[in-house]
């Protein structure tokens, strides 16, 4: 009955997507539906502090204040200072500036702990500036995708902190456990762009003029600013001056400072910014609403719970568990976002794990690994949504030109599995 509960759910989302239907009100209106068809619960109520409870809490302020940065940085010089800085050192590198994103958001990832933020702020800096240098969109904004994901696993990351409060797990381990983790994966990123590259010279501009190596450092003059609003934002988090959203509020001042200094400040540019910022933001916000409501929809009808007992009951082994659960998070993943996803399953999980012989800190890098998976797979795949509203392409281009880096992603989720020291000799020589 769940399962066919659940094919009737995945086909109608499917439908009413592609009908043009603004996506925030395709699953509002999918979990409108499911409530009032196989719930006792009213509607109107539920609807209504879901939304707001998911669109007012605290920690998602530092979603547009990043967004809002990222406005501003674009349209200051200092998008192009990254490209300036980092052009000559990768010049070399068969994909040459591709690796910006890959690198931008690795950076950036340490920076906010959201993969919509990172897809954003990277998206709205190196887009327009690849285009300009000729190389095609297919792989830039698939590269964006991808490598934008790293926001979820390369600490702080929000994810994370849920997880280990639901699995009773230490969050500071947690942290330390994703560093290698995602620089390993955004080392597999650079290697499927150098392939790439290799395989379609033709396609990627050529190199700007050689330079010598004092030239080249001479250039990376032009990281500076961006590089210091960096450690401005990660060193308030770390040191522990600031929390993530107090952060985010610290980057919007300092780039605001910044193209100040650069006088490419004025009262149009800082409206266009903000406009630019809360019209993003308001899509997501919408998104959000919607994803939060069907997931209380699927919370009441108890299919996410009911799927994870089945899989408890089905006694696999260890590498078999792992599979069909790669499989069950990228399904649940069609409809749920990344924390519903963790929230609505791992009471009924985390059992099974442990009787299959799992340390819980490495199931926690696997969980945020298949999310990632999750947030590049359509129809509720919420880096695809940010893409769309930077790019304004299909679902369906934005799902196939990530395609490549979902399989990277696998490719990562197997290689933690057969080598789960990536994951765990961090954690195991802390003191």
């Amino acid at each position: 009955m769940d399962i066919l509960i659940a094919g009737a759910l995945i086909l109608m989302l499917f439908l009413v997507l592609g009908s043009g239907l603004w996506i925030g009100l395709s699953l509002l209106g999918v979990a409108v539906i499911a409530m009032e068809m196989f719930t006792q619960r009213p509607v109107g109520d539920a609807m209504l502090l879901t939304i707001w409870g998911s669109t007012s809490s605290w920690t998602l302020t530092a979603l547009p204040l990043f967004l809002w940065m990222g406005e501003i940085l674009f349209r200051s010089k200092l998008s192009e200072g990254l490209f300036k800085g980092l052009a000559p050192w990768l010049d070399r590198l068969p994909g040459r500036l591709l690796h910006v994103n890959v690198i931008g958001s690795t950076i950036f990832a340490a920076v906010s702990g959201s993969s919509a933020a990172t897809c954003a702020t990277i998206g709205k800096i190196s887009l327009p500036e690849l285009k300009k240098r000729g190389y095609p969109d297919e792989i830039s904004i698939g590269t964006l995708a991808g490598a934008s994901t790293l926001g979820l696993l390369i600490p702080p990351s929000i994810i994370m902190i849920v997880y280990g409060v639901a699995a009773n797990v230490s969050i500071a381990k947690l942290f330390i456990a994703g560093v290698v983790p995602g620089l390993v994966l955004a080392a597999l990123f650079s290697g499927y762009i150098i392939i790439w590259a290799l395989f379609n010279k033709d396609k990627v501009p050529p190199a700007d003029q050689s330079m010598t190596f004092a030239q080249k450092v001479y250039a990376s003059r032009n990281l500076i600013p961006v590089v210091s609003l960096i450690a401005l934002v990660l060193g308030s988090i770390y040191s522990g001056v600031a929390t993530a959203t107090e952060a985010a509020a610290l980057g919007v001042a300092g780039s605001l400072i910044l193209s100040l200094l650069e006088r490419t400040l004025n009262w149009s540019t800082f409206k266009a910014g903000l406009t630019a910022a809360c019209r993003v933001y308001c899509m997501i916000g919408l998104i959000l609403a919607g994803a939060a409501f069907l997931t209380l929809a699927m919370g009441f009808i108890g299919l996410p719970r009911h799927l994870a007992e089945f899989i408890g009951a089905l006694h696999l082994p260890p590498f078999m568990l792992i599979v069909l659960l790669v499989g069950f998070f990228i399904v649940l993943g069609c409809f749920l976002d990344g924390i519903s996803m963790v929230v609505l399953t791992m009471s009924v999980l985390l059992p099974t794990v442990e009787k299959a012989g799992f340390d819980l800190i490495w199931f926690g890098i696997f969980v945020v690994l298949v999310v990632e998976m999750a947030q590049i797979t359509p129809p509720v795949g919420f880096n695809l949504f940010v893409l769309q509203g930077l790019t304004k392409r299909q679902l369906s281009y934005l799902s196939r030109v990530a395609l490549p880096f979902f399989l990277v992603m696998v490719f990562m989720v197997l290689l933690t599995y057969f080598v789960p020291d990536i994951v765990l000799w961090m954690p195991r020589n802390m003191h």
